[in-house]
């Protein structure tokens, strides 16, 4: 017997009916109408109630955190998917807008030229390694294009068509001394040749050559196409004259011409496939 009142499970009966009575107790001076039984199970296991009451208010919630954030992950991807969307539409707008500028540019070339034929074309690459900037277009002998055929930004000129391919070509610039381009100066209608120069390309000039000893050219002088050659129609403007220079090499003088178009800015161009007196020397 005495064995029996030391064991455990007669301990936790003790403790069990100690929290019964106090139950009961509690019960009744809060003059609850349950039992007091139930009363005393009540307040024995409310708190064990009101923990299990918050872990499933805490589950639920966070059910609903991972059903939001599913939904604002699928929103973001939309949201991204509409934003690529719109940069695309403005790339294709930009595109669009370049084309139109620059149809713009030569409508009143053609419009002055009737006889000119053009092929409208876009740099796909320039040359690194060439220190004159000769630049490759998405254009070749399907398009018409022809080596020498003059390359031109509005009534700028930019250059010339050196080398043809199927589908596309190469075009060498004012600033290559390979050029050669018959110019003159259009206050005093002197003549002469414009062509790259070895030193004066890394400043983005070219030169005018074959002026006179007693010539009138002078800076701020526009200088265009003159014809001569049958390679380039004749009134394209080249550049502005910088500053003259007596020539060491002959008798007569040149100049340095800074050329109108932005060369190493061009993005797209017209060539010339076609004008009345071409190829005529």
């Amino acid at each position: 017997m005495k064995r029996f009142f030391r064991s455990k499970g007669f301990k936790n009966l003790v403790v069990i009916a100690v929290v019964i009575f106090l139950g009961v107790l509690t019960a009744a001076f809060t003059h609850n109408a349950s039992s007091p039984i139930t009363s005393a199970l009540g307040t024995v296991f409310s708190p064990l109630q009101k923990l299990s009451a918050a872990i499933s208010e805490n589950l639920g919630e966070l059910s609903v955190s991972f059903e939001s954030a599913s939904v604002y992950e699928e929103e973001n991807k939309e949201l991204k998917k509409e934003l690529e969307e719109y940069r695309k539409q403005l790339a294709d707008y930009n595109e669009m807008k370049k084309k139109v500028d620059s149809y713009e540019e030569f409508y009143g070339v053609k419009k002055q030229n009737p006889d000119f034929e053009f092929s409208y074309g876009s740099v796909l690459s320039r040359d690194a390694a060439d220190a004159y900037g000769s630049f490759t277009l998405n254009i070749g002998s399907k398009d018409g294009i022809a080596v020498d055929d003059p390359v031109i930004y509005g009534e700028y000129v930019v250059g010339i068509v050196k080398k043809v391919n199927f589908s596309t070509c190469v075009v060498y610039t004012l600033i290559d001394p390979r050029v050669n381009i018959g110019a003159l100066e259009s206050g005093t209608r002197e003549y002469g040749y414009v062509s790259g120069d070895a030193t004066l390309y890394k400043d983005g000039l070219c030169k005018l050559s074959g002026l006179d000893a007693s010539t009138s050219v002078v800076g701020g002088g526009v200088v265009c196409t003159s014809g001569a050659g049958g390679v380039f129609p004749d009134g394209l403007l080249i550049g502005q004259v910088k500053a003259v220079h007596n020539d060491d090499v002959s008798s007569g003088f040149y100049a340095d011409i800074e050329p109108f178009a932005e060369l190493s800015k061009i993005s797209d161009v017209f060539v010339i496939t076609s004008f009345e007196g071409q190829g005529e020397e």
